[in-house]
């Protein structure tokens, strides 16, 4: 075996032994409806939660042929962290409709050499993605009340090089109507199968995706029917719901109700700003892939950008985003500080005092905001990391950078959130 390998399989061994530990723990970890501010997901959260607390425990004992664990949040790798927020399953809002979403880790490795993109999200869809679905649509069978089901799985990717072996990371979502979900666990065979996922949303790393089971390539616009291909690529809203603090989009709670005057998503888009779509996207990270790329080589330490989730362009409630993705240097003390103090601290310590230098080398113009999250490291305590994420419109962030407003009117006019859950933040105050 080579040195190159040894370290691969022990990097590999290591990420496996922290989801085994994950999910040993992690039992009957649900998400409270207490936690949930959206009025009608709180209800299903409640209604439902027997029946979530028996699909974490069945899917935590099923045997896949890989290590399998449910996470909350995907975007975050295993080995980068204390630990993991194991709740994978919850209800959430994607276009306009209310699914009940499982999401994970899954310990494959894919060699990209030997593998396609089509074969390594097959294999995923297959050994994952199936049997989880067999355990779901047996309860949707009881009469749970959701408009679909939706999957996002995380896996690895290797890229073997000359001297070493680059792991990096895929993310396949899946959305299926209630109907589909059903009819495929009762499907007798793959083209069966096939023709229910034709019908189906299927995303990779945020991208519309054409899955074809089992094969090498994807399927082609001309494969698909016109019917079929009108159902499975987005429209401009349709990942309005997806989004992800970490890395890339992901199916999310709805925000809470506006109670305050702090920022809602509509108001982030402007007076007359037109919806985008992932074509949109596409054009943009393509256009400034090279910008970007110069960014995280050469300033990616003195930001501390992290080097698995580099700089990317994104569509949050129909306005594109440009997301970018720190290391908070600082440790904090869970036991001696809250969630409001440290996101304060992220902002007025680590963020604010960087961002003049920042977005001058952004393509900024580009997008209605910019997308900032801050992974805060929370020592050696249970919880050992959380992501702290600051979404700001563009021209309140020129107009702080040019000392036109305060830290807190930015932060008025932004939204904030902690592991995904929207807080409202008064600098001062908390401090």
């Amino acid at each position: 075996m080579t040195r190159r390998n040894r370290i691969f399989r022990l990097v590999h061994a290591v990420t496996a032994t922290v989801i085994l530990l994950v999910a040993a723990s992690a039992s009957f970890a649900q998400v409270s409806p207490i936690e949930i501010s959206n009025p009608k997901l709180r209800s299903a959260e409640q209604e439902y939660l027997p029946q979530l607390q028996y699909l974490q425990h069945t899917i935590g004992e099923t045997q896949f042929p890989l290590p399998f664990v449910l996470t909350r949040y995907v975007g975050v790798d295993p080995a980068r962290q204390a630990s993991l927020d194991p709740r994978g399953i919850e209800f959430v809002y994607f276009q306009n409709r209310m699914l009940l979403k499982t999401s994970g880790f899954y310990t494959a490795a894919f060699n990209s050499d030997q593998l396609s993109q089509n074969q390594r999200a097959s294999r995923t869809f297959q050994e994952v993605i199936a049997p989880i679905l067999g355990l779901v649509g047996n309860q949707l069978s009881l009469d749970m009340k959701c408009d679909g089901v939706g999957f996002e799985i995380a896996y690895h990717v290797r890229a073997p090089r000359n001297s070493s072996d680059f792991e990096g990371r895929e993310i396949l979502a899946v959305v299926f109507d209630r109907a589909d979900a059903v009819a495929f666990v009762k499907a007798s065979g793959n083209e069966q199968r096939q023709a229910i996922l034709n019908r189906s949303n299927v995303y990779v790393d945020a991208k519309p995706f054409k899955l074809a089971l089992g094969q090498k390539d994807p399927l082609s616009d001309e494969t698909f029917g016109p019917a079929e291909v009108a159902s499975n690529v987005p429209s401009p809203a349709s990942t309005a719901g997806m989004r992800e603090p970490i890395a890339s989009p992901r199916f999310t709670p709805a925000p809470p109700p506006n109670t305050s005057h702090a920022a809602t998503p509509d108001d982030l888009n402007g007076t007359g700003s037109l919806p985008h779509s992932p074509a949109d996207v596409d054009r943009l990270q393509s256009q400034y892939q090279a910008q970007l790329d110069v960014l995280q080589k050469e300033n990616g330490a003195q930001f501390h950008l992290v080097d698995y989730a580099p700089p990317s362009f994104a569509l949050y409630h129909k306005q594109l985003v440009l997301q970018l993705t720190f290391r908070n240097p600082a440790a904090f003390e869970k036991s001696g500080s809250s969630i409001y103090k440290r996101a304060a601290r992220s902002f007025d310590l680590f963020l604010a005092p960087q961002l003049k230098a920042l977005v001058a080398k952004l393509p900024a113009d580009q997008v209605q905001s910019l997308d900032f999250s801050i992974l805060n490291n929370l020592g050696n305590e249970k919880d050992g990391s959380e992501a702290v994420e600051f979404i700001c419109p563009l021209k309140a962030i020129q107009s702080f950078v040019e000392d036109g407003i305060t830290s807190q009117e930015l932060i008025d006019q932004s939204l904030v959130l902690v592991n995904g859950v929207r807080i409202n933040l008064h600098l001062e105050i908390v401090e």
